[in-house]
C-alpha cells in the first residue's frame, strides 16, 4: 500500500499545480471585472505554451537523440545545466515580450499581473498538474491491486515492465516529502513567473525594454539553474540549498511585484493630473 502521507502530499501538490491557478484566475477576474483579466491570462499562458511546448521542448527532444549532445551533457554537467536554464529563460522571455507588445495598448498593472499568472499557471498545469493526475491514478491502482494485474498483463504481452516496477517502487519507498516539495516548488515558481512577466510589461509600457528584458532573463536563468545542483550534489544537501534559493527569490519576486504596483499607480496618477 502507498503510505497515506504520500497520498495526501500528492493531492496537495495536485491542488497547488492544477486547481490553484484556475481558482486564482476566477477570483482575480471577478474582483477586476471588465478589465480583460481572462484574455490577459490566456495570452500569458499562450506565451509559455508556444515558446516552450511547441518550440523549445521538441528541439530538446531532437537533440537528446544526438550522440554529441548526450556526450556534452555527460562530460560538461555545468555547461549542460546552464544551457537548459538559459534557453528556457530566453525562449520564455520571447513569449513574455510578445505578450506585452500585444497587450501594450491597454496594458494595466492588473492585466500585466494576469499575464504573469497565466504564464506560470499554465506551466504548473501542464508540467506538474497533469503528472500528478497520473500519479494519483497509479496510486489508486497500486492500492486496489489493479496495478499488479496491469504489470502481469503487460509482461504476458512480452513488453518490458521494468519502468512499471520502478514507478511502483518509487511510490512505495520514496519519502512523502518529495511529493510535497513538488507543490512547493510550483508555488514559488508561479510567484517568480508573475514577477518576471510584470517586469517585462512594465519595461514595454514605460520604454525601459532592454533593462527589463535583461533582468527577467537573469532571474529566470538563476531560478532554473538551481535545479542543476541536484546533479552535482547529494540529494540531502542539494534540496535544502535549492529550496532556500527559491524561497529567497519568491520573496524578492513579491517585493518586485509590490514595487511595480507602487510605481505604476504613481505614474498613472501623475498622468491623470496632467
Amino acid at each position: 500500500m502507498v503510505p497515506v502521507s504520500t497520498v495526501f502530499f500528492c493531492i496537495l501538490t495536485l491542488f497547488v499545480s492544477l486547481l490553484l491557478p484556475l481558482l486564482v484566475l476566477m477570483v482575480f477576474a471577478v474582483r477586476c471585472r471588465k478589465q480583460g483579466i481572462v484574455s490577459a491570462w490566456l495570452l500569458g499562458a499562450a506565451g509559455f505554451f508556444v515558446t516552450q511546448m511547441l518550440i523549445r521542448l521538441p528541439v530538446l527532444t531532437f537533440l537528446q537523440g544526438q550522440n554529441w549532445f548526450l556526450e556534452f551533457a555527460q562530460n560538461h554537467m555545468f555547461g549542460y545545466a546552464f544551457s537548459l536554464a538559459f534557453t528556457a529563460g530566453l525562449f520564455e522571455l520571447a513569449g513574455r515580450f510578445v505578450v506585452a507588445r500585444l497587450l501594450r495598448k491597454n496594458l494595466t498593472f492588473h492585466r500585466a499581473l494576469a499575464a504573469g499568472l497565466g504564464h506560470g499557471g499554465i506551466e504548473a498545469i501542464l508540467l506538474i498538474g497533469m503528472t500528478y493526475v497520473n500519479n494519483l491514478i497509479y496510486i489508486v491502482m497500486i492500492n486496489s491491486g489493479n496495478f499488479d494485474a496491469m504489470v502481469a498483463q503487460t509482461a504476458a504481452m512480452g513488453v518490458d515492465v521494468a519502468q512499471l516496477e520502478l514507478i511502483r517502487t518509487q511510490f512505495l519507498t520514496a519519502s512523502p516529502l518529495l511529493f510535497a516539495l513538488a507543490g512547493l516548488e510550483r508555488l514559488l515558481a508561479m510567484i517568480g513567473h508573475a514577477a518576471m512577466s510584470m517586469v517585462v510589461c512594465y519595461g514595454v509600457v514605460h520604454r525601459k525594454v532592454l533593462p527589463s528584458l535583461l533582468l527577467c532573463l537573469g532571474i529566470h536563468t538563476l531560478m532554473d539553474l538551481t535545479a542543476g545542483l541536484s546533479l552535482a550534489l547529494p540529494q540531502s544537501i542539494a534540496y535544502p540549498i535549492i529550496y532556500a534559493i527559491l524561497i529567497v527569490m519568491a520573496v524578492f519576486s513579491l517585493f518586485v511585484i509590490r514595487e511595480i504596483f507602487r510605481r505604476w499607480k504613481k505614474e498613472v496618477s501623475h498622468d491623470s493630473e496632467k
